[in-house]
């Protein structure tokens, strides 16, 4: 099967590109705490770099539909790495961060439009659903490196708050990612080996499985045992809560800047 595609489809988009200078320029103004606001620094790292992990979220899925059989991929310009092509902007990019703006929570972006009909094989579609979150998870994975390999006393403090409340926000939207429900690529990674009877009585419900999932977590026991949910597998890469805690609270700049003296033990 051939997944051939033009050079203009493959080729990165400036928009992704500027993206990326943002989050490098950022990352070492937090680094260096050259910035006059560590926090506005801190806060342009962070979403900068959420904007990126959820531009590489959409690739993953867009590539590895290709590979599966949709050659359509290539001419919706998926494989630029430009958010600007994705069929729901607001859904895949502003609401994402909106969220991380007001709670700090990593919600599932989510639109490339895939031609499914052109995909033969239940893996193949699994697998397609998959890759996305799976980004999410390697790209926690990077952030936490200096934490589970004990390398954070080469780290300056500032920028290792950033880096931990980074990725946090990428735990939690492959955690919510991978839930099985209608809408969520954890619902499509099961529903090809559902049967015909089961898939059609659930499509009405996938445009609200998001906002169920929501509305599930404003239950107090519900929110509780996701949050623990999340500080397990924190607590696992290395990371723990104090790193967390202090990433979010110099995210939050327009609050002023932190004291973060008065904690230290």
């Amino acid at each position: 099967m051939t997944t051939a595609v033009s050079r203009r489809d493959r080729r990165i988009s400036p928009v992704f590109l500027g993206l990326f200078a943002i989050m490098v320029v950022s990352a070492w103004a937090v680094w260096t705490e050259y910035s006059a606001s560590p926090g506005f620094a801190v806060f342009l790292f962070v979403v900068s770099g959420w904007i990126v992990s959820l531009c590489l979220h959409e690739y993953a899925h867009a590539r590895t539909a290709l590979h599966g059989g949709d050659l359509t991929i290539g001419a919706k310009g998926y494989l630029t790495l430009n958010p600007l092509k994705y069929t729901h902007v607001a859904l895949s990019i502003v609401l994402p961060v909106i969220f991380v703006i007001m709670g700090g929570i990593g919600l599932p972006g989510g639109a490339v439009f895939i031609e499914r009909h052109r995909i033969r094989g239940r893996w193949k579609h699994s697998l397609i659903s998959a890759a996305g979150p799976l980004t999410n998870v390697l790209f926690a994975a990077a952030l936490t490196a200096p934490f589970w390999l004990g390398a954070t006393d080469r780290v300056p403090e500032l920028f290792r708050y950033a880096l931990a409340f980074l990725a946090l926000l990428q735990v939690t939207a492959a955690i919510l990612n991978f839930l099985p429900v209608p809408g969520l690529d954890g619902y499509g990674v099961i529903e090809p080996w559902l049967s015909y009877r089961i898939r059609r009585q659930v499509e009405p419900y996938a445009p609200f499985g998001l906002l169920a999932v929501f509305g599930i977590l404003w239950i107090p026991e519900v929110n509780q045992a996701f949050f623990e949910a999340i500080d397990t597998v924190m607590r696992a890469l290395g990371v723990s809560e104090w790193d967390t805690y202090w990433g979010q609270e110099f995210f939050r700049f327009w609050q002023g800047e932190p004291d973060i003296t008065g904690f230290r033990a």
